[in-house]
């Protein structure tokens, strides 16, 4: 039994550690980037995942548009890097599935995209 105890505390601390470092604001912000991008008032939403403590933050989600798509089914993915953790941030890139949108995309159409949601995520702040 004492070895069993030994070991159960440090499992549990690896095992949760991630869902400490968890950021709501950053995942909340990612989601709003993603709607935007879609033009659509609700995403179906499967397992998010956030990164506060790395350079740069960022959040990354399963996600589908369509409503009925149940969570272990959702294939595609969406990123997002911010310049902050902390409010106001401003997105520095993100990416759906495998075509990403930055400021320096050579791609006019996918920096108009970026600039887009740039525009968005201000006005949804200054809105508030």
């Amino acid at each position: 039994m004492e070895f069993a105890m030994k070991w159960l505390l440090p499992v549990l601390c690896i095992a949760a550690g991630p869902a400490y470092a968890q950021s709501p604001e950053l995942e909340t912000t990612c989601m709003a980037v993603a709607k935007n991008f879609f033009m659509v008032d609700t995403l179906n939403v499967g397992v998010v995942q956030s990164f506060p403590e790395i350079a740069p933050p960022g959040a990354r989600f399963k996600y589908s548009e369509r409503a009925d798509t149940k969570k272990a089914d959702m294939t595609d993915t969406f990123d997002c890097e911010f310049d902050n953790v902390n409010a106001p941030r401003k997105i520095l890139r993100f990416c759906v599935s495998r075509t990403c949108y930055a400021a320096d995309e050579d791609n006019p159409e996918r920096k108009r995209r970026f600039q887009e949601m740039q525009v968005l995520l201000q006005r949804g702040k200054t809105a508030n």
